[in-house]
């Protein structure tokens, strides 16, 4: 599946063309650096005869990378029209490899959208980063990965351990049933205009079977109690649950006078379970 951009303008005469003036309430934030995009695109792993999702292609900077690839499609999502525009000449250049979707990601049905074993590549708008990361995490029967750009807090939170200052919420629910692993990081000035912060590249594979068994609505309860008051004890912080919470500390095993920032994915599964037996 051969593909050559040498036909097309630079990125930067494409946003001159068309008026694109990155916009902060679309969480816009252009990479332009074709060395870097590629880089991105390569960290996804082999991407021969699969679908690639895409969000928030802008200029179409990532998106050239991805057709660059042997991936059998590109699907990228967008809101904003002026980029739709911009990218038309790209979509001609892809020869039915690109296809553009209109429309906020967030509102979109990824499993509509891609086959079964599908990709997402994308430099997600910061403003949407961590929602859309959680509708794709309860995706991975349909999703083979995930190499995703984020602010570099988020990617530190999303691959923190127990114990580490960055752990919470994000990290639980991203590493029961995935793997993240934080891959590399770009400064500010890579993009434009530059954002405040640095952003890094997080990849996510789904495991073959969960950290724990568990209801995932109830460990999702579970671990945004528990971190609502990460400073307060367990036998506090897990007191809006309802119910007796020294006797579910006390079937799950965990003593009471822990915090949330202790316990592993295990244990918080543990206490989903007995949550759900009572």
């Amino acid at each position: 599946m051969s593909f050559s951009g040498d036909s097309l303008p630079p990125l930067r005469e494409v946003i001159r063309a068309h008026g694109l003036d990155a916009r902060k309430g679309l969480g816009q934030h252009f990479l332009l650096d074709l060395n870097m995009t590629r880089k991105i695109a390569r960290a996804a792993g082999d991407l021969s005869g699969r679908d690639v999702l895409e969000v928030g292609p802008g200029p179409g900077g990532l998106t050239r990378a991805l057709l660059e690839t042997d991936a059998r499609r590109v699907v990228a999502i967008e809101r904003d029209p002026r980029c739709i525009e911009a990218l038309q000449p790209l979509v001609e250049a892809a020869a039915g490899r690109l296809v553009l979707q209109e429309g906020d990601a967030l509102q979109a049905d990824a499993g509509a959208l891609v086959a079964p074993g599908a990709a997402v590549v994308a430099n997600l708008p910061y403003n949407v980063g961590t929602p859309l990361l959680f509708d794709w995490l309860d995706r991975h029967e349909h999703l083979a990965s995930m190499t995703l750009m984020f602010q570099l807090e988020v990617a530190q939170r999303i691959t923190a351990a127990a114990g580490d200052r960055h752990y919470g919420r994000l990290a639980v629910m991203a590493n029961w049933r995935w793997r993240a692993v934080k891959l590399f990081d770009l400064p500010a000035r890579a993009f434009t205009p530059p954002p405040k912060v640095a952003s890094a590249i997080v990849h996510l594979t789904p495991r073959n079977e969960p950290v724990a068994p568990a209801d995932g609505a109830l460990l999702s309860r579970v671990v945004a109690a528990a971190f609502n008051q990460r400073r307060k004890m367990l036998r506090q912080s897990l007191k809006s649950l309802g119910g007796d919470t020294a006797a579910l500390l006390d079937r799950s095993g965990i003593d009471p006078t822990r915090r949330a920032e202790t316990l592993d994915i295990a244990e918080f599964c543990a206490i989903a379970r007995a949550l759900q037996e009572a």
